[in-house]
């Protein structure tokens, strides 16, 4: 028997998650110990391997046994999690994952509800408010006894401008509807034409009341067309249908602009946008109602709530207080807890589902971040690092994938994979700490210390854009000029004002390409093969050299293999138990049918070469019009994603440099990118520069959302707003050049870059 002393060696044995042989996506069979109770931080080029480790083995397996102990039923409703390739995962703790994915779009979803903090607010005005209005639901804009009745809690009512639907110099024979679609020939207008409600050949300026209603109004109800029956409903009421209560998101270009210009969203005249009915917003506390709470500035409230010593609230009002310092320290407390989630950016939405687990009683947890210092200015990454380091220091085992030298240098151990990206990385080149890293001959350890240099000759502008008023957000009626022909970048801390800038007063003009990195809207078909058009000459090329049509080569169309209607995938529904994804057995996952794969090119069947990277491609294949768009991939650092790779799986920076290739081929005038730095490894970031060098030297304007140090260094010119974040905030600070902002600024900015060329 062992004895007490002995038992205890045992349990404290496991120090380390063994990681062994792991084959997920492109790892190399790779083995590797990662000390627990520690803060790992792993490195390497954009399409290394470090997400396939991270995030496709280490956390998944840990999920999928934790959902594995909940019973069948539970795990009905859950998300089916493969195993992942891996031989072995010994001494795995339960893990969190506190990612960049955008919280729901949800319009009812705030900062306030996301947190819980909106929840211990009605508690408080619930017990303090006066006059006493009833329990905590008294206070929920989603809940009918909350709710304005008006806007039913959304603070906002939607009305559709009639003229952006119809032209009323016409008749409905000429074309009067003017919705995308609504041809004359199309079925729904020849059912307002053949209605008999009113003259298909009036011009609609002359339509009588009665008939202006029942053609915009009328509800649903049953008409003879000819000899069908069919349902009859006013314009209006087919367009909010049709349109309205889809996702914009998912719409296609021609009429999301149309939904822009059609529909006008206004302050609800109830509730003026507090979303609450007249009771709820009776009762106050210290002359505030619990609307004025939500718009108040986060670090505002903060001090506020601290003013009440209520006893009978004592210990929920702590919580409180405790929350809201929280989001202040994380640097999140320029936000209102009104604000709609979905407005937040991936990092500020990273920063909210953090700032949930710092006060957390758990320990002895996996927490795994993804790059958390995205959209973070060098002044707030000091924070964020303080924060890491404190989920670290209350026992928890921290895995942050990360690129800023400023995060890499608190690790206490460092994992770097490479050598490079795609089918030249998936391998360990280093383990150790980042004394060790700066040593090692790694590709990271060489960029570890290194800067980029402020430019010897700026660029003259050709001319300006200017900027006049803008009062979106917090900006502060902002007067700029925005330098034409020249590399401007436009920096300052989280919330200072830089996106409400740019995207609120540029982006919008018609001269402007918008690359940013939201979601690329497609189903599981979609790939980078797809998306860019490069499919259609591949197939044409297969087409030409087979002598059959092109039609063959597409997996959505004749040539895809029957069984799993070319995905590849076959999605078994378990009925009780989460459903399983399994490779194809009739196509082996290859998504064709075996006639289509006796056809070659060049040696290489149609499943080969989109199995093949973006960069064997480019030597693969002679056809101009393949190589242009090949040629324009590897320009934006994406030579390693493989042609048929599901866009499901990029990453936000992965996603925006796919956009930008594609709007490199358009004639644009001006580029807004948001960040382009996002996922890049510091060895990329110089590949990066070179790109939007070029984009300058063509003749085009490049306008940068950054905080990377390099960028600024390398920028003609910088625009920098704050001095601080919210109502700090909204001023410009600095617009001058890079060595101008050095030499004799003294703001956040200047302080930093100061300090990274080492001036």
């Amino acid at each position: 028997m062992p004895t007490p002393a002995e038992r205890h060696t045992t349990a404290d044995s496991h120090d380390v998650i063994q990681v062994r042989g792991a084959r997920e996506n492109n790892l190399a069979d790779i083995s590797v110990d990662i000390p627990k109770r520690r803060l790992t931080v792993f490195t390497g080029v954009s399409g290394s391997g470090k997400s396939s480790l991270v995030f496709g083995t280490i956390a998944a397996e840990s999920q999928r046994l934790i959902n594995e102990t909940y019973t069948a039923f539970l795990q009905s409703f859950m998300p089916n999690l493969g195993r992942p390739d891996v031989d072995a995962l010994r001494n795995l703790s339960a893990a969190i994952i506190v990612d960049q994915e955008r919280m729901g779009a949800n319009s009812r979803s705030t900062v306030g509800t996301a947190t819980d903090a909106h929840t211990m607010l009605r508690i408080l005005f619930s017990r303090l408010g006066e006059p006493h209005v009833g329990t905590s639901g008294a206070f929920s804009f989603n809940l009918p006894e909350g709710m304005c009745p008006t806007c039913e809690g959304l603070g906002r009512v939607s009305t559709v401008d009639t003229d952006e639907l119809v032209d009323r110099t016409k008749s409905l024979n000429e074309g009067a509807i003017t919705v995308p679609g609504f041809t004359v020939d199309n079925w729904y207008v020849q059912t307002y034409i053949q209605s008999g409600f009113y003259d298909p050949d009036k011009k609609l300026q002359d339509f009588t009341d009665e008939e202006w209603d029942a053609f915009l109004n009328r509800e649903p109800t049953k008409v003879k067309v000819g000899k069908t029956n069919v349902t009859y409903e006013g314009l209006l009421v087919k367009v909010q249908r049709l349109y309205l209560g889809k996702d914009r998101e998912s719409m296609q270009p021609h009429v999301r602009a149309f939904v822009d210009r059609a529909v006008t969203f206004a302050e609800c005249p109830s509730c003026h946008g507090a979303r609450l009915n007249a009771a709820a917003l009776s009762a106050k506390i210290d002359g505030r109602n619990i609307a004025d709470c939500s718009t108040m500035q986060i670090s505002d409230l903060a001090d506020w709530v601290a003013k009440i010593t209520d006893p009978s609230v004592g210990p929920m009002l702590a919580t409180l207080k405790e929350l809201l310092d929280n989001l202040v320290e994380i640097g999140l407390g320029y936000l209102s807890l009104d604000r709609p989630a979905a407005t937040l950016s991936g990092g500020e939405a990273q920063r909210v589902k953090m700032v949930r687990h710092v006060g957390s009683a758990l320990t002895d947890v996996t927490y795994v971040f993804d790059e958390p210092t995205v959209g973070l200015h060098p002044h707030d990454i000091q924070r964020m690092n303080d924060l890491l380091l404190r989920l670290r220091d209350k026992g928890n085992t921290v895995l942050v994938v990360e690129h800023k030298p400023e995060t890499i240098a608190i690790a206490d151990h460092v994992v770097d994979l490479g050598p490079g990206a795609g089918v030249n990385g998936g391998h360990i080149t280093f383990t150790g700490t980042v004394e060790e890293l700066r040593a090692s001959d790694t590709l990271t350890g060489r960029h570890l210390d290194h800067r980029a240099r402020l430019r010897d000759d700026v660029r003259r502008p050709t001319g300006h854009l200017p900027i006049t008023g803008a009062s979106l957000h917090n900006l502060k009626n902002v007067d700029v000029d925005i330098p034409l022909g020249v590399l401007t970048v436009v920096t300052g801390v989280a919330g200072s004002g830089k996106s409400s800038l740019i995207h609120g007063s540029l982006a919008r003009r018609p001269e402007v390409v918008t690359v940013d990195q939201s979601p690329i809207r497609g189903s599981r078909r979609s790939n980078p093969a797809t998306y860019t058009g490069l499919l259609d000459p591949i197939r044409t090329a297969f087409a030409k050299a087979n002598g059959v049509k092109a039609a063959l080569f597409s997996a959505n169309s004749e040539g895809a293999c029957p069984k799993c209607k070319g995905i590849g995938l076959v999605y078994t529904d378990l009925a009780m138990m989460a459903g399983v994804a399994s490779v194809c057995e009739e196509c082996e996952g290859k998504r064709f049918t075996p006639e289509v794969l006796t056809h070659t090119l060049r040696g290489r069947d149609i499943s080969e070469v989109l199995g093949m990277s973006v960069a064997e491609a480019r030597d693969f294949f002679t056809e101009k019009q393949v190589k242009a768009i090949l040629d324009r991939l590897v320009d934006v650092g994406l030579g390693y994603l493989s042609l048929g790779q599901p866009l499901t799986t990029l990453s936000g920076g992965e996603r925006q440099r796919l956009k930008l290739a594609i709007h490199m081929a358009e004639k644009a005038s001006t580029y807004v990118l948001d960040e382009p730095t996002t996922g890049l490894h510091l060895a990329d970031v110089d590949q990066l520069l070179a790109l939007l060098d070029r984009l300058v030297d063509d003749g085009n304007t490049v306008v940068v959302i950054e905080h990377h140090q390099a960028v600024m260094a390398h920028a003609d010119w910088i625009i920098d707003l704050g001095p601080g974040a919210g109502h700090d905030g909204g001023r410009i600070v600095f617009t001058g050049t890079p060595a101008d902002l050095v030499d004799n600024a003294d703001t956040l900015t200047a302080h930093h870059l100061r300090a990274y060329v080492g001036r």
